[in-house]
């Protein structure tokens, strides 16, 4: 037994001094843009996105949506369990550079025919042992450390998934919200068409009875009411399939989803942008990205570590008791210690395809760190054009429906005094209801474009997870 210490001194300095072969990680070289296309400030380092999310929508009903959403919604759950099967294999991979020990025992009795010159007799064994058994790899080339480099990476990148998920999640509730009340908006426009259509029809159809007026105009108001009542009902369903999905999203049954401030006194907050640079640090889409490539070049040393020997100490000791008698009087034990050695001589071009092909996934990655970036600003500048875009088509909208409203105004003044026919009423009429529900959509459209600009830019990237959830400043 005197060997053993011997031996693990002469090993240890060895397994010590090894070095880790493959390359180290190191970020590729990104030229980035000084501005976003379509910014009109040059950039600030204070960008919106350092905000919370409920410090950007600041409606009371869709905080708490949020909220819900953030805490029930089952595909966060999805993405937390897959973190925690990341990080289980962390631990895996890292206890292979751990001492390995492992036992086994057994007991069984064994009745043998043993022939003779004259007969057959037998011979009965009772036997019973125990061995135990370990083992320990030196990580001297650094295959566990890579490997173990690797995992990280891999539940690093996943903790990114789920607060990308958390971001977009925000960003889909909060768009969902102001689709609803645009939808709300759209339905109270209708409806107070479907008021005016039939007051106008009651109007020409008593003018008909009463021989005042011919059929014609009767039947064009009853068109007219006909086609606000079939909008209004096309209204009610898709705003009961909008709450159906915002309930789903906030992990629930479908229900009535309550609202806060209507559409028209929604409140358009400031959105400085900040510098292109920081973009890459916001944004969990990129940073998964560069997780996976740290990934990779981990895979890439864990390739090389293959071509090279593995060096560690090997450990076996038992006792066994064999008897004829029943007895088990006649037990031994045995030992064996000592240094183990196993590499590849020939494995058939395996172990350089296996390099080629982790060598090739690192390319794939780099490419898509790469892609994920240049998304990133593309979807930051479509953002930003939406928002520059809507403020002209706004304030053109509500000159349109101004004047539109004044006409009506007039044309009911003519009507009244008798210088023009009710058909100019209904005319004025016509054109100014599409025009209010468009200029509503677009409303609705400047509060997405917030909502996309916020998540194009990383939003609430400084948020811890229980932040996130809890809205914990």
């Amino acid at each position: 037994m005197r060997k053993l210490p011997r031996l693990t001194a002469a090993i240890l300095p060895l397994a010590l001094a090894g070095c880790v072969v493959g390359p180290d990680y190191e970020r590729p070289d990104i030229a980035q843009p000084g501005a976003f296309r379509s910014q009109i400030a040059a950039g600030e380092a204070q960008s919106f996105a350092d905000l919370a999310w409920w410090e950007v929508f600041n409606d009371p009903a869709l905080q708490k949506l949020i909220g819900e959403s953030l805490q029930n919604n089952n595909d966060l759950a999805v993405a937390a369990a897959r973190i925690e099967q990341a990080r289980a294999i962390v631990g895996e991979v890292r206890s292979e550079g751990q001492p390995q020990v492992n036992y086994s025992g057994f007991a069984g009795a064994e009745e043998t025919f043993v022939p003779t010159p004259t007969d057959i007799g037998t011979s009965e064994f009772v036997s019973v042992g125990g061995v135990l058994e370990a083992a320990w790899e030196f990580d001297i080339w650094g295959r566990i450390k890579r490997q173990t480099e690797a995992a990280q990476a891999n539940l690093y990148a996943r903790e990114e998934i789920r607060r990308g998920i958390m971001l977009s999640l925000v960003s889909e509730v909060a768009t969902g919200y102001f689709r609803l009340l645009e939808l709300d908006r759209e339905l109270a426009i209708a409806q107070e068409s479907q008021n005016v259509f039939g007051t106008t029809h009651r109007l020409f159809e008593a003018r008909y009875k009463a021989g005042r007026d011919n059929r014609l105009p009767a039947e064009r108001a009853l068109a007219a009411l006909s086609s606000s009542e079939s909008r209004v009902a096309d209204l009610k369903i898709e705003i009961a399939q909008q709450e159906n999905a915002l309930s789903v999203l906030a992990g629930g049954y479908p229900r009535a989803i309550e609202r806060g401030s209507l559409l028209t006194a929604q409140r358009l907050p400031a959105t400085p942008v900040g510098l292109t640079t920081d973009l890459i640090q916001r944004r969990p889409d990129i940073r998964a990205a560069e997780q996976d490539m740290i990934a990779a070049n981990a895979e890439v040393g864990a390739a090389i570590a293959e071509r090279y020997p593995r060096i560690g100490l090997g450990l076996l000791g038992g006792l066994i008791g064999v008897d004829g008698e029943g007895n088990l009087d006649g037990s031994f034990g045995l030992w064996r210690a000592g240094a183990t050695l196993a590499g590849p001589i020939f494995t058939g071009g395996r172990l350089e395809s296996l390099y080629n092909e982790r060598k090739a996934y690192w390319d794939e990655t780099v490419a898509a760190y790469r892609q994920t970036i240049l998304v990133a600003f593309r979807e930051t500048s479509d953002a930003l054009v939406a928002q520059q875009v809507l403020v002209d088509r706004r304030a053109a909208l509500e000159r349109q429906v101004g004047a539109l409203r004044k006409s009506v105004e007039l044309a009911n003044i003519r009507y009244s005094g008798g210088r023009a026919s009710y058909f100019e009423v209904i005319e004025a009429q016509q054109q100014l209801f599409p025009v209010e529900a468009e200029l509503a959509r677009v409303q609705q459209a400047q509060l997405v474009a917030v909502v996309n600009l916020y998540k194009a830019l990383g939003g609430g990237w400084k948020l811890t997870d229980e932040q996130w959830s809890n809205q914990q400043g």
